[in-house]
């Protein structure tokens, strides 16, 4: 990102300023310097703009959006393991659990990767020919990064680069096989992707991707890694740290991708109003039971007219039940309610007795 993609700029007073690409390094300064990590675990979220010069695509923008959440203070599997339930539970909740999937991979400790860095350039050095221009530009500086080039001619090369694997310290192997293993107890499928590397030496052990094949080229929609270098980098005390990225339009593409609903809306009851009174009275009664029975799908007349008038806005809304509230009621404290839908006989409830009734004849959860 700093090589090649950060916007930085003088502005009118000789400054040099640059934009965030990223929300990660902002948040652990703010840790650091608001003295959060002193005493306690954080678990952090934040939302905002992030801006990279890249050539923009179908999900990938100059300007872009992105959710983080981060944790401080953990070091164990269990906290990857959690920040992963959490996101297929979005995944779950937003209906998009069969359009992702998870490939899972370790960086090892700082150490264990220097070692395996030299491993990498003296393989890719040997077959310096076949790198392409970007992946000769990074074969001394960050040649993990080639692992990740997406440049078909050098598939074959990168497929049989040694493995970061086989070059794991017990440390991070162990950590590794206990992660996986609190996924499979929960049903959290993945698959291990030695490729998946990030290109920033703070990175450790568990790195972690959603991907979709949805998007076309720009297939990657949540992003995450442990990163327990950052905080000591940065002028903090060692402080194991994990966490995760998604960015907002490349999921708004996924959702929009969606088969669209075309059922119509429509409410379970119609709240009809007669009189001023009755305008400020159903108001709060509407509000009341919107609090107590958060499914509901009630529609609240406006725009006055009479209760015939509203009774056809009523039928022709789709509605279950019409609901009246007039001067009688208003005195009774109660409401007339009428089944459109079925034959039942026009009754009168008292007004605390409603949600009751709705939730049993609409079966609301």
């Amino acid at each position: 990102i700093v090589e090649k993609e950060m916007y930085t700029f003088e502005d009118r007073n000789g400054d040099s300023l640059s934009l965030r690409p990223e929300g990660t390094a902002g948040c652990v300064r703010a840790c650091i310097q608001n003295g959060l990590l002193n005493q306690s675990t954080q678990k952090l979220w934040y939302a905002g703009p992030m801006f990279r010069h890249e050539r923009p695509q179908k999900g990938r923008y100059r300007q872009f959006y992105q959710l983080g959440v981060e944790v401080f203070g953990l070091s164990g599997p269990d906290i990857d393991a959690e920040l992963i339930i959490l996101t297929a539970r979005l995944w779950q909740r937003l209906g998009l659990a069969q359009d992702v999937r998870l490939e899972l991979n370790t960086l090892g400790t700082s150490e264990a990767r220097c070692a395996y860095r030299e491993v990498l350039v003296d393989y890719f050095t040997a077959h310096q020919d076949q790198l392409d221009e970007d992946s000769q530009r990074r074969l001394h500086s960050n040649p993990l990064r080639i692992l990740d080039s997406k440049n078909p001619e050098m598939q074959d090369l990168i497929e049989a680069a040694p493995r970061l694997q086989d070059h794991l310290d017990s440390e991070s192997a162990e950590h590794f096989t206990r992660l996986r293993e609190l996924l499979e107890a929960v049903g959290i499928e993945y698959r291990v992707n030695p490729r998946l590397v990030r290109g920033l030496d703070y990175y450790a052990k568990t790195v972690f991707e959603w991907v979709t094949d949805k998007l076309g080229a720009q297939g990657t929609v949540c992003a995450g890694g442990r990163f327990d270098g950052l905080v000591e980098q940065l002028g903090g005390k060692p402080t194991p740290a994990m966490g995760f990225a998604l960015g907002m339009e490349r999921l708004v593409a996924l959702l929009d991708a969606q088969p669209f609903d075309e059922t119509p809306y429509r409410p379970h009851a119609y709240l009809l109003l007669a009189g001023a009174q009755a305008e400020i009275a159903g108001l709060q009664l509407a509000e009341q039971l919107r609090e107590a029975l958060p499914t509901l799908r009630l529609q609240l007349h406006c725009g006055g007219g009479s209760i015939k008038s509203q009774m056809k806005k009523a039928d022709r809304s789709g509605a279950n039940y019409a609901m009246i509230l007039g001067e009688e009621e208003l005195a009774g404290q109660t409401v007339t309610v009428k089944d459109l839908r079925g034959d039942a006989p026009q009754q009168q409830l008292a007004q605390h007795e409603l949600g009751a009734f709705l939730t049993r004849e609409l079966a609301l959860a």
